[in-house]
């Protein structure tokens, strides 16, 4: 993800489970996997948290052969191959290349597009499409792009494109909050951004501060 949080996800069989089809669960951190005593090819048992999310909140252990095994947890980056760090105070590993890696820069630039930041109509693939043709490395890189750069890339039309650019030219107008949920501090989300905003008022009085 954009934070550099490695997440990991058990998947499993297709089950139906409260109206839907379900084949992932995320397990959280290596901890979780631990506390369950994941094997491979475990039967689990599974349950939806808040009637939405599928949790894994067991493990058959008389449906368990002899010889399963312990899942590896990864030691670097399924993205960028950086060696993964741990730090004392969390439960989590991360990839530490925040500018390097690929998954995360496009994770902060979806991110900063999203509905509820800036509200730049785009999603996951045009976000890659910008990212293998060089045309962002950060945010601020959207704020550059061109039609004519627009129309080179498969797929897109000159109405597509005007109404990307249109949506672009409007984000400038999103309130201060929005902004400050959209590039993504860590620790800061929609309440936090909200809360800081009130109090501060503008960009520049939060950085002195």
């Amino acid at each position: 993800g954009r934070t550099g949080t490695v997440t990991p996800v058990a998947n499993m069989e297709p089950m139906q489970l409260a109206g839907t089809t379900v084949r992932r669960a995320t397990l959280h951190n290596a901890d979780v996997i631990d506390t369950l005593d994941l094997h491979e090819n475990d039967i689990v048992i599974v349950e939806k948290g808040g009637e939405i999310i599928p949790k894994i909140t067991g493990v058959s252990l008389n449906d368990r052969p002899s010889d399963a095994r312990i899942p590896d947890f990864p030691t670097v980056c399924p993205d960028c191959g950086t060696p993964l760090r741990r730090d004392p105070e969390e439960a989590k590993w991360f990839c530490p290349n925040r500018d390097g890696c690929p998954m995360q820069i496009k994770g902060r630039i979806i991110h900063f597009m999203s509905r509820k930041a800036k509200n730049i109509l785009a999603g996951e693939s045009t976000v890659a499409q910008f990212f293998d043709a060089g045309f962002v490395r950060t945010p601020a890189d959207l704020y550059s792009i061109t039609m004519p750069q627009l129309l080179s890339l498969e797929g897109w039309k000159e109405k597509a494109a005007q109404r990307f650019l249109t949506s672009l030219a409007e984000s400038v107008n999103v309130p201060f909050e929005r902004v400050l949920y959209a590039i993504g501090i860590r620790y800061v989300g929609e309440t936090t951004a909200k809360s800081i905003a009130r109090h501060f008022g503008d960009i520049d009085s939060l950085m002195k501060a």
